[in-house]
């Protein structure tokens, strides 16, 4: 035992019990090195420039008037409705995979994770023709919906809806999936044992215990969903009032009116803020 070790050891036996010590760690430097200093700066300043140039150029004179205009209006509550349809889709389907990639397992099942993952890579006007080589009036599944339903998604409000869930679900299933293996299994066993059957022991039992992971993805796929423009346009175009949203709104405004499509960037930016403000405790407990 060292005389350190020896020092503590009685400051125990003083204190009734054991204190928490501070790590040491031998040779941390006492500085930031300048060559990483130099960058982080930069790369600080480069994403928060944009930003804050957004909010110094913005007419905060007019923005009461640009907001109440009725295309930004039509704009604004399209966006909040097919981004929340959007995310009671996402819900409905994806806990359910999430739950099937978690807790069960069948051959394949990395790929397809892989694949459900897919659209958080792929570009969204590559996202935006796939869904129309499937669900367009002459795609692989559309042409049967069409003939036998009479139902038409692309350049419609339920084809933006249909356009949104395809990015947003991914987010929702990566959040559920790992509260799920980080929820103790051994629960649903007792359920089990107790003569509970599976669906029940899911709904009583692991739903409660992962719902702020759901809420969590639930928030993640909602801004997303709010967000989002290339599967948008290329599925579903850009109609005022049908299938215009928010994101949509700004491209058009820019070429036309610079001042109504900085008034929807902040809402967007307010809108953005809001879900880091609402996952903070989230991250923060993850990162501790």
């Amino acid at each position: 035992m060292t005389e350190l070790d020896a020092s503590d050891a009685a400051a125990d036996t003083l204190t009734g019990g054991p204190r928490r010590r501070r790590v040491r760690t031998a040779g941390r430097p006492g500085g930031v090195p300048l060559p990483l200093l130099l960058p982080a700066l930069v790369g600080l300043v480069f994403l928060l420039l944009p930003l804050l140039a957004l909010l110094v150029r913005a007419p905060w004179r007019d923005l009461p008037n640009q907001l109440t205009s009725t295309a930004v209006w039509q704009a604004l509550q399209l966006s909040l409705v097919c981004a929340t349809a959007a995310t009671g889709v996402s819900l409905v389907l994806g806990v359910p995979l999430a739950w099937l990639l978690a807790r069960t397992d069948f051959p394949g099942r990395g790929f397809v994770r892989a694949l459900v993952t897919l659209p958080l890579v792929l570009p969204p006007v590559v996202g935006g023709v796939a869904l129309l080589l499937a669900l367009g009036r002459n795609g692989v599944v559309g042409r049967w919906l069409d003939s036998w339903f009479g139902i038409t998604l692309p350049f419609t409000t339920a084809g933006v809806v249909v356009a949104e869930a395809f990015v947003a679900m991914p987010f929702l299933v990566i959040s559920v999936e790992g509260t799920l293996r980080a929820a103790d299994p051994r629960y649903e066993e007792a359920a089990a044992t107790l003569g509970a059957s599976r669906f029940t022991a899911f709904r009583r039992v692991t739903l409660p215990l992962i719902a702020p992971g759901i809420a969590a993805g639930a928030v993640l796929a909602w801004a997303r969903a709010l967000g989002e423009f290339g599967a948008t346009i290329t599925f579903a175009g850009n109609f005022p009032g049908r299938t215009q949203t928010m994101p949509l709104a700004v491209y058009l405004a820019l070429q036309n009116d610079p001042a109504a499509a900085i008034a929807l960037s902040l809402v967007l930016l307010a809108v953005s803020i809001a879900v880091l403000a609402g996952l903070r405790d989230r991250w923060m407990t993850a990162a501790s």
